[in-house]
């Protein structure tokens, strides 16, 4: 009879958990649209002009935004997967808390920028610029972070904390 018991335990317990995992799952995927950008966002893509807006958890996926211009822009939580930020001015802006997976971000403009805790993994930086920048507990693969410690100098303005330590490096 207690093997029975252990049995039903079991199975009822693993029911609970696939319902849990399927019902806190699934309405995760219907969120973010597939392309695009978050569809409450009502933002004019032609003129790429982002400039000190208020930008909280937002989606930028699939996108060409080459030239854009976020100066001084709040991207804190932002999101910008596989998107094209080739030539952007990033400059001053917060990006803590972000990710920028499979970004392209060459000759972008990072410098002043905030980039705390920051998962840029698989995203491209040839010539950028991260003057003054601060990448403390960014998580960046090991090649890009040594293309940046070539040119990577200055102390952030609002942080206080230098650019080649928050990089690590040597």
């Amino acid at each position: 009879m207690r093997r029975f018991l252990d049995y039903r335990f079991a199975a009822l317990l693993s029911f609970i958990v696939s319902v849990w995992l399927w019902g806190v799952a699934l309405p995760a995927f219907a969120v973010s649209p597939a392309e695009g950008i978050d569809s409450d966002l009502n933002l004019n893509l032609e003129t790429k002009d982002f400039s000190g807006q208020v930008l909280l958890d937002r989606r930028f996926t699939k996108l060409e935004l080459g030239g854009a211009n976020f100066e001084n822009a709040d991207l804190r939580g932002t999101v910008f997967n596989s998107t094209d930020l080739t030539g952007a001015n990033l400059r001053g802006i917060n990006f803590e808390n972000g990710m920028a997976y499979h970004a392209i971000l060459r000759e972008a403009d990072l410098s002043d920028a905030i980039l705390v805790n920051t998962f840029l993994l698989q995203s491209r930086f040839d010539n950028a610029n991260v003057t003054n920048a601060d990448f403390k507990d960014a998580v960046l693969d090991l090649q890009e972070k040594l293309k940046l410690c070539k040119t990577a100098s200055g102390q952030n303005p609002v942080t206080g904390r230098e650019t080649r330590k928050t990089l690590g490096c040597s």
